[in-house]
């Protein structure tokens, strides 16, 4: 079974992320770079089906500049067999990433592909459909179970208040969610065996971006407090700037 995982490399959730001087962007120097937390699911998601299978690869694909390969390394290191740099700069625009990761992997074989629900940098939860759509195959989104039966799958994902069943023919491509699985570590093997792994470079196509960033702005502070009173005295005092000034009773 031949699986893609399109991943993204995205600043470390714990970085302090703050305007560019140009304010159209963000300052990224000194940002540690990791794989989007939901394509893990999707890492992990693509090693058990290969294994199952019996045979077949698991490339890993990720669209960006010089940050990219290191972590496509840790997708190797996590077990992928090889890697695909499409090298070129990601834009605002999840519309023009799917052109350019549609373009990247439309030659290539698989029976599947997978990537995360969303990355937790611009959080458009778009660009994998959008994917699919281009490559002409089905999609399911927000996926938390996986079943193969011969050449179709059968899938659980997340509704409003409950879980949707659905069948879908291969190849198709599926957006995952957390719970699908327990993404593994990288063990000091894995590490080492991903240096010798091979990782090609492409040139991402050149697609124009439909979208503009015309600013980016910090988070105002928060304001401070108020303490209204103390004990069951304040009781009423605070009722009466609930419903007046806060006006949510």
């Amino acid at each position: 079974m031949n699986i893609l995982v399109l991943m993204k490399a995205v600043a470390d959730s714990e970085a302090t992320i703050k305007p560019a001087a140009d304010g159209k962007s963000v300052a990224l120097e000194g940002i540690s770079w990791v794989i989007g937390p939901y394509d893990e699911y999707a890492i992990e998601e693509a090693l058990q089906q290969r294994d199952a299978s019996g045979s077949g690869e698991v490339v890993a694909v990720s669209f960006g500049g010089d940050d990219v390969p290191k972590v496509l390394r840790n997708a190797l290191a996590m077990g992928a067999d090889r890697a695909v740099h499409v090298k070129g700069t990601v834009s605002f625009d999840p519309l023009a990433t799917a052109r350019v990761l549609a373009a990247a992997v439309k030659g290539m074989n698989y029976d599947l592909i997978l990537c995360g629900k969303q990355a937790i940098d611009h959080d458009h939860h778009a660009v994998g459909v959008m994917v699919a759509e281009l490559l002409d195959i089905p999609s399911v989104s927000v996926v938390t179970k996986i079943e193969r039966a011969g050449d179709k799958l059968k899938i659980e994902r997340e509704v409003e208040g409950g879980v949707e069943i659905v069948e879908t023919a291969m190849p198709c491509l599926l957006t995952c969610n957390k719970g699908l699985n327990e993404p593994r570590y990288a063990s000091l093997k894995g590490i080492m065996a991903a240096k010798k792994k091979p990782m090609d470079e492409v040139a991402a196509e050149s697609v124009a971006s439909q979208v503009e960033v015309l600013s980016i702005q910090s988070r105002p502070p928060r304001q401070g407090g108020e303490i209204v009173g103390t004990g069951v005295e304040a009781v009423p005092a605070l009722v009466k700037k609930l419903r007046e000034e806060a006006k949510v009773i």
